[in-house]
């Protein structure tokens, strides 16, 4: 799929890359936005008590106004008033709710599934193996008393001196050590804790950004404290060593990341003296052990660098809160005025242009990973590309690239069974994208059989490329690409306030006001001369090599200084160089994609059909299975979410069953995986889950063609088929997915404790050893799959823009298609947890990975629940 662009809604997840402060927040991405066909309306219609900006564009959906202002010290301030959303006439809850907000949902621990974690990125993940259902540990939601504020300094790791590797990053954390006006050193923290908010930071190449968010009530004081970071932050010399360990302990973690490795392993190529050979993390090593020797005094360096680089006038910040923009406006400049200006130019590295232009680059690099994956990425370093956001050709040529529906790279490579999933673009951040270039990199996870053959899955590559370059630029694709998206932006769902003004901060150093919304997501203009500026560069003598496997273990004798990580570096193989420095052919089997059949077109909301309710309720129900339904009528959008779970009781007979499920589950979604991309890329998303108790499918989006998609689903579950290869190809993968899940130790440690809680359960070892010891055949997967459909319970949920009636005919059409039987006993919903004795225990678990460093420590307090007079359960 294309690497995606950077989104404020919320249907495909990734993560920033780069060092930050604290634990690092999750973000929810999804693919590029709309272009401008979309019908987008000015800032400034909330009428005179409210008026934004008028030159600002907006989403027609989004309720908030804005407006752009720039403070006497140069400080550029984005406003956001929510103040026309629920509640906005005041909260008041109370200060136990305002505290009990602070707290993050937990994963349950029933819900953990089989799928392999997803890394950092995009880049290093088995798309057919993903993380839990819910990610692991989850955010809060949307809050609507929340009140956040982000702020972007212009600077980051790319000023660096060069005998002070980290030292942006160190700062990120050492400003927040107390304020003159607020000594305490952790007292913003605290403060943040008892008012329900979270704080945040992090440091990119040319960006250093940080946010907040805090009960509504509390925002004024909370922005008056994290202001005076920026204004007189004390930076405690005391605290100095116990900031190193923290600075430390963030580049410990990220050690164990093969998206980080490989990042490191990049910039070493970088020419001499360019700022992306620089060590960003920054460690123990580079900031206390190294400058004590070398007699360098880091405090007053740390001083120097924010008086140089922390300016006013190289900052820009967004708040977003329920109040008027008056208020906002007069907060702002009450608090921020106080900013300094050094009045000196801004670090511009923009002269250090073709950093990667050397010998060393095209090269084949051969790389021994943590994980237990192949994976092949092909990169090449393009002239900067940000100044083009308004074509943005990078986007349109890794939605081809990414494309895998009929004629695409990954169709051929899943048909050859050499690669699970493709990833190509450029993610946006500073490691991918800065002032002095733009990598398009494209990324493949190979099976065993792919990485034998990663030559030809590199020729494949190129041929689609060269196909793009002698077809040119498709006005036709372009404008359907800009269609999809316009859907999306006009109907954008709210986001989070700290990710929202994050984002907003970061687009206010990149683009003119009048974009600062759009400008990361709108494709306004389409130019094949940019498009084919930007493609006629990816060729194969500009491109760089790396291959990861760990069956190099033992063959690279070369190091990564900074993340140890092994590889070997040599030259791509004469017969393949002289064959792509030639005239080669080209695939017959390649070709651009087809019109899409599934991009909404009807947006008209559906009248109810029944009484309107808070919660949704349930509409109908047999003795194979039930439907629940809410209509929308809050926001008034054609979107509609299913749910449905088909429970199956042979699932939790065995070890092997469970091994044989993921496996039903993975295939079934590679088989959908052409026909169901079109879909996907009209913004309809859809996820097959692997429950403990059975299938679970999700779909969301427009709800226009959104039943084409269901029923694609169920189609292809009631006549599921695997082909030997397929089997083959999966039975490897999973076997990787449960070893990666088990190197982990927060995992390893999670999977020994419910095995000791809960009994039948099985441990992720007993399913790695069903599995590799080799015995699972592709027929005893089409017999499990045929005892699962046999008898089954169906319960659906149906939200969003459907009557009751057209809701009750998708569990009418899933019944209808698989032909089920009832289930003869209820299948229990949660296992039942042991009841542990009254006593301390300790169970040690034996870290599997000998070369991670990270440890995982979980304390487990089991309560018990009692009844009351009334019958009612008490804690």
């Amino acid at each position: 799929m294309p690497q995606t662009n950077k989104s404020r809604s919320t249907s495909a997840s990734g993560s920033s890359t780069g060092p930050d402060r604290g634990e690092e927040r999750e973000e929810e991405r999804e693919e590029a936005e709309p272009g401008p066909k979309v019908q987008v309306q000015e800032a400034g219609d909330g009428g005179g008590e409210n008026t934004g900006d008028p030159e600002i564009i907006k989403s027609p959906s989004d309720p908030k106004q804005y407006r752009y202002i720039e403070l006497t010290n140069g400080l550029r301030v984005m406003l956001i008033s929510d103040f026309t959303g629920p509640a906005s006439s005041g909260d008041d809850e109370s200060e136990e709710e305002e505290e009990l907000g602070e707290e993050e949902e937990e994963e349950e621990d029933s819900g953990e599934g089989t799928e392999e974690e997803s890394e950092e990125d995009e880049d290093d993940k088995d798309s057919d193996f993903e993380d839990d259902e819910d990610g692991g540990k989850r955010k809060k939601g949307p809050s609507e008393k929340q009140s956040a504020a982000a702020l972007c300094v212009g600077i980051g790791s790319f000023s660096d001196p060069n005998d002070l590797p980290g030292l942006a990053h160190f700062l990120e954390h050492m400003v927040f050590m107390g304020s003159e006006k607020y000594p305490s050193e952790n007292g913003f923290d605290a403060f943040l804790k008892k008012h329900g908010g979270s704080d945040n930071a992090s440091t990119d190449c040319e960006r250093t950004v940080f946010q907040f968010d805090v009960q509504r009530k509390k925002f004024r004081e909370a922005l008056d404290r994290w202001a005076q970071f920026f204004i007189c932050p004390l930076m405690i010399r005391d605290a100095i060593d116990r900031e190193v360990e923290a600075v430390d302990s963030e580049y410990q973690l990220a050690k164990p990341s093969d998206s980080h490795r490989k990042e490191m392993l990049f910039g070493s190529l970088a020419k001499p003296g360019h700022p992306m050979g620089k060590f960003c993390w920054g460690n123990a090593q580079t900031l206390k052990t190294e400058p004590r020797k070398k007699r360098i005094n880091v405090y007053k360096r740390l001083r120097s660098f924010w008086k140089r680089h922390y300016s006013a006038h190289y900052m820009t910040l967004a708040v977003q809160s329920k109040e008027k923009l008056d208020t906002l406006e007069e907060w702002v400049k009450e608090i921020f005025s106080g900013v300094p200006n050094n009045a000196q130019p801004k670090p511009d590295f923009s002269e250090l242009l073709d950093p990667f232009d050397t010998p060393a680059f095209n090269k084949l690099y051969r790389v021994v990973p943590v994980r237990k994956v192949h994976a092949l990425t092909i990169t090449w370093s393009l002239p900067p590309q940000e100044k083009h956001y308004r074509v943005k050709p990078l986007h349109y040529i890794s939605w081809l690239i990414g494309h895998e529906g009929t004629g695409s790279i990954l169709s051929i490579l899943r048909r050859k069974c050499w690669a699970m999933a493709l990833f190509g673009g450029n993610s946006e951040t500073g490691f991918d994208q800065n002032s002095t270039y733009s990598i398009f990199s494209i990324s493949i996870t190979l099976t065993d059989q792919g990485f034998q053959n990663f030559y030809q899955v590199a020729h494949l590559v190129f041929q689609y490329l060269k196909m793009m370059q002698s077809l040119g630029p498709q006005q036709r694709i372009y404008e359907e690409i800009q269609k999809i998206e316009a859907n999306e932006f006009h109907y954008q769902e709210q986001t989070d306030p700290i990710e929202y003004v994050e984002d907003i901060c970061e687009n206010m150093q990149l683009f003119p006001k009048e974009h600062f919304l759009t400008g990361d997501q709108l494709m306004f203009q389409y130019s094949p001369e940019v498009i084919s500026a930007a493609l006629s560069l990816l060729t194969p003598d500009r491109s760089n090599l790396l291959l990861l496997s760990p069956d190099h273990e033992g063959h690279c004798p070369l190091r990564e200084k900074w993340f140890g990580t092994h590889y070997s570096v040599e030259d791509i193989q004469q017969e393949w160089r002289e064959r792509w420095n030639g005239d080669f052919e080209q695939s017959s089997d390649l070709h651009l994609p087809v019109e899409n059949k599934f991009i909404a077109t009807d947006f008209s909301l559906k009248l109810s059909d029944c009484p309107d309710t808070e919660l949704p309720v349930r509409v109908t129900a047999n003795d194979r299975g039930c439907l629940w339904y809410k209509k929308d009528n809050k926001f008034n959008i054609p979107k509609a979410y299913i749910r449905f779970h088909l429970i199956s009781p042979v699932i939790q007979q065995s070890a092997r069953n469970l091994v044989l499920f993921d496996l039903l589950v993975n295939i079934l979604g590679h088989n959908l995986a052409e026909p169901a991309y079109e879909a996907d890329v009209a913004q309809l998303d859809y996820k097959l889950s692997v429950g403990e108790h059975g299938l679970v499918i999700k779909v969301k989006g427009f709800n226009h063609k959104l039943p084409l998609l269901f029923h694609l689903i169920l189609d292809h579950l009631a006549d599921f088929s695997a082909c030997q290869d397929v089997f083959n190809m999966f039975s490897e993968q999973l076997k990787k997915a449960y070893f990666n899940i088990l190197i982990r130790p927060e995992k390893l440690g999670k999977d020994v404790r419910l095995l000791v809680l809960e009994h039948g359960r099985w441990s992720m070892v007993e399913k790695y050893q069903a599995l590799a010891d080799g015995g699972l055949t592709v027929e005893q997967l089409m017999e499990f799959s045929r005892t699962f459909k046999t008898q089954l319970y169906a319960e659906g949920l149906v939200q969003g823009n459907f009557t009751s009636q057209e809701s009750i005919q998708f569990l009418q059409y899933v019944t209808d298609k698989l032909q089920f039987s009832k289930l003869p006993a209820e299948v229990p919903v949660l296992f039942r947890v042991v009841e542990l004795p009254l006593k301390q225990h300790v169970c040690k678990v034996k870290a599997l990975n000998k070369g991670d460093p990270n440890s995982e420590v979980t304390v487990y307090y089991q309560v018990h629940t009692h009844t009351d007079a009334h019958g009612g359960a008490l804690l």
